[in-house]
């Protein structure tokens, strides 16, 4: 990895994420490249991480290794195009955009035998605490899956599905996951509002719970399940409060949400992945 060349074509948060969590890592910062349209990011860029700069897609991917294009899933299929003519044999494409299938990006690349590896991040990558799921088309070689696994890795947990299908599932877990979580923590705030206490000492307490429960959850070799009976004592108020959420069909409703999720994955993934001019 430490001879590898990588391009990222956009310069934008999950771009610079990644940037980030690979420098930390100790990788060579004149090794990333970097392109975007607007000048005075590219700038900003330089002057936090002392990269390669571009203003134009090709000029970034010359002489590098692996292409990550972080764009709008929109906008993927024109700057995989534009890579096209330019693209090499040694070279690895991994997608961050959600809902693009392999073989979408195979027929826009017009190189039938392109190592293209899918991810999944989520949002939490920005603060390096996400967590990834990738998978690879079988032209990605073992050391090009590490690269790619160890890139991704940079900003949080990685790992790999045996199944494409299966990242519509990923999607509707950890994708659009961070957005359910701060759901349930805005209702538990405006709970906490009613019951008497301030609004900024509902919501430290609210985060900080949270974390303290995932930081448990991750450190601890019980089942979620486990540990939620752990903290119920019979007769008492977590028990009460359980109930409450039982008798509500809590179950009922994110099993409906993620599988709502996973469907909208697979019409996003149809509705994208069609030709354009």
């Amino acid at each position: 990895m430490k001879d590898c060349k990588i391009a990222f074509l956009g310069g934008g948060n999950m771009a610079l994420s990644l940037i980030g969590g690979l420098i930390a890592d100790g990788f060579n910062p004149t090794h990333i490249h970097v392109s975007d349209p607007d000048s005075n990011r590219l700038e900003t860029i330089k002057a936090s991480y002392a990269i390669q700069t571009h203003t134009d897609n090709i000029s970034a991917i010359k002489n590098c290794q692996v292409i990550v294009p972080a764009v709008k899933p929109q906008q993927l299929q024109h700057v995989v195009k534009q890579c096209s003519p330019h693209w090499q044999p040694d070279m690895m494409l991994i997608s961050i955009a959600a809902g693009i299938r392999l073989d979408d990006i195979a027929r826009w690349l017009a190189h039938p035998e392109a190592a293209i590896v899918r991810t999944m991040p989520n949002t939490p990558a920005l603060v390096q605490a996400g967590a990834t799921a990738l998978y690879a088309n079988e032209f990605v070689s073992t050391q090009q899956q590490e690269l790619a696994e160890s890139i991704l890795r940079a900003v949080g947990l990685t790992l790999w599905v045996k199944d494409e299908e299966l990242i519509n599932a990923v999607t509707a877990l950890s994708g659009s996951g961070p957005a359910y979580f701060f759901l349930v923590m805005e209702a538990m705030e405006a709970a906490a509002v009613e019951l008497g206490l301030d609004q900024e000492t509902a919501k430290l307490l609210c985060l900080q719970t949270a974390f303290g429960a995932s930081k448990m959850a991750l450190e601890s070799n019980d089942s979620t399940a486990l540990l939620r009976q752990k903290v119920t004592s019979p007769g008492g108020t977590t028990e009460r409060a359980i109930h409450e959420l039982e008798d509500g069909g809590l179950r009922a409703i994110f099993e409906n949400a993620l599988i709502a999720a996973a469907l909208r994955s697979r019409e996003l993934a149809t509705q994208l992945g069609e030709d354009h001019a």
